[in-house]
């Protein structure tokens, strides 16, 4: 509601000021930054559109944290630009700054203060007139489930209530543009379907939501668009459905059997044509491009050795497949290895740690 006012003002702003009205809440042109002969991010270029929610991935190191910052004006790019609704983020910082909300991975709640204590501050911070900041404060905290609670001291309150306050704080000042960072990370399952629920009532209100997560499934729900982010470049930009046609051939079977006395993995990557078994909880997905033949040899295997199968399930690429295959990240343990099998190296098998 507030955010939708806020870019109905912008909209308008921009047609007396352009002659034109923006689409793009965020412009990324050959945006690049060095730590002294380090690339940490490489001449990248995109653009997030008003009212979507925008998902930006990529393993640690990445370039991430280092875009963000640039973005958000908090580090200055060594070349190119960032525009956040129209506004240069270095030659009018202010002006970007105004309109952006940011909520860091660890939420930064003053804990000696209330809820209602945390907003007001906040809204103080903004020089917002304390009229319109109590206004402000009261239609947040009702929005977010935490008006009844609003003179609690934050300490007391869970882990998922101070998500809560967080992101509240980072709309006192009627964002138009909210960063978020891992937002659910840690959360338990009610408060990571409240927060994600927040953030879809908020998108539909008009709010654009810039979103970094290391969790695949949290941005296959929630991000209309999903950026690839790997050694600084920008590796792929698209639809998270588009994204996992553009390795269609990598097609998999998830089953599961009553009661295995032993781990079957071994037997299953004999199947002629697959190309990969891994053991997911109780549940085993087989990598194969041919779904037919693969099917047909789990019901003979499931025969000849007297287990019943309890599912199957034909499944195709997920997000993680491709972020996977767009990074080439593996396990450190295992291309370690891989290296000693080939005399290239010892490996230390108690090292489960992703090689990025």
């Amino acid at each position: 509601m507030y955010a939708k006012r806020k870019i109905d003002l912008l909209e308008e702003a921009s047609k007396v000021n352009r002659g034109r009205v923006m689409d793009s809440a965020i412009k990324a042109v050959n945006l690049t930054k060095y730590y002294g002969r380090l690339l940490a991010v490489d001449h990248i270029n995109f653009e997030v559109k008003k009212g979507e929610i925008f998902g930006f991935l990529g393993p640690n190191g990445a370039g991430k944290t280092t875009t963000v910052r640039m973005l958000t004006g908090i580090s200055k790019p060594t070349e190119g630009t960032a525009e956040v609704m129209g506004y240069d983020i270095q030659r009018q910082s202010v002006e970007a700054k105004e309109l952006m909300g940011i909520v860091p991975d660890i939420s930064n709640v003053y804990t000696d203060l209330s809820a209602w204590g945390n907003l007001i501050f906040t809204g103080r911070l903004y020089d917002i007139r304390r009229v319109e900041r109590e206004r402000r404060a009261k239609e947040l905290l009702e929005l977010f489930g935490l008006f009844d609670r609003r003179h609690e001291i934050v300490q007391d309150f869970s882990r998922g209530m101070k998500r809560r306050v967080c992101i509240a704080m980072a709309l006192m000042n009627q964002s138009s543009i909210l960063f978020l960072d891992e937002p659910t990370s840690g959360l338990d399952v009610q408060s990571v379907l409240t927060i994600r629920n927040l953030i879809r009532k908020l998108n539909e209100d008009g709010l654009t939501i810039f979103l970094t997560t290391h969790n695949m499934e949290e941005a296959n729900q929630m991000c209309d668009r999903i950026a690839i982010i790997n050694r600084g470049k920008i590796a792929a930009i698209d639809t998270p459905e588009r994204l996992k046609k553009t390795i269609k051939k990598l097609q998999s079977i998830e089953v599961s059997f009553v009661g295995p006395t032993r781990i079957l993995t071994a037997d299953l990557k004999t199947f002629q044509g697959v190309t990969e078994v891994s053991k997911q909880g109780d549940k085993y997905r087989l990598y194969t491009e041919d779904s037919s033949s693969v099917l047909s040899a789990i019901w003979q295997y499931a025969s000849v050795n007297n287990l019943k199968i309890l599912t199957v399930n034909t499944m195709g690429p997920s997000l993680e497949d491709v972020f996977v295959k767009l990074t080439g990240i593996t396990p450190v343990g295992a291309h370690a290895k891989r290296e000693a099998n080939r005399g290239g190296m010892k490996t230390n098998s108690g090292n489960r740690r992703f090689r990025f």
